[in-house]
């Protein structure tokens, strides 16, 4: 599928707010969709170019060679999931903001790697 339709899957889930696909070398956000006044999916996404950033320099400093699968951000009423896209030698992610009262976290982490399994580019 394309990243249109990924993203468009992706907001399909249960709860989901918005949702970006990022090249967190670059910083650049390759398509997005969702957000508005209380989410801007430009800011989420540059903020989580650095998160993913960081661990990454934060494993290979403890010298662990596992690859990162997706972190987890947990607000009060919100979860932001950042789902690394395992693709070889990509450097991309997909941000997807959940409302915690509509969201099932198990199944927006499995829905989100299978878009993110079948997503060409």
């Amino acid at each position: 599928m394309n990243i249109e339709t990924a993203l468009k899957e992706a907001m399909a889930i249960e709860g989901a707010l918005g949702a970006a696909l990022v090249d967190y070398e670059s910083g650049m956000t390759l398509g997005m969709i969702g957000g508005g006044r209380d989410l801007d999916l430009e800011v989420a996404s540059a903020g989580n170019t650095e998160v993913v950033r960081a661990k990454a320099r934060t494993l290979e400093a403890l010298g662990i060679k596992e690859g990162i699968e997706d972190i987890l951000i947990t607000l009060d009423r919100q979860y932001h999931l950042i789902r690394l896209l395992s693709r070889g030698g990509s450097q991309l992610f997909f941000y997807l903001a959940l409302d915690r009262s509509r969201a099932n976290l198990a199944l927006a982490r499995h829905n989100l790697r299978r878009i993110e399994r079948d997503v060409a580019l």
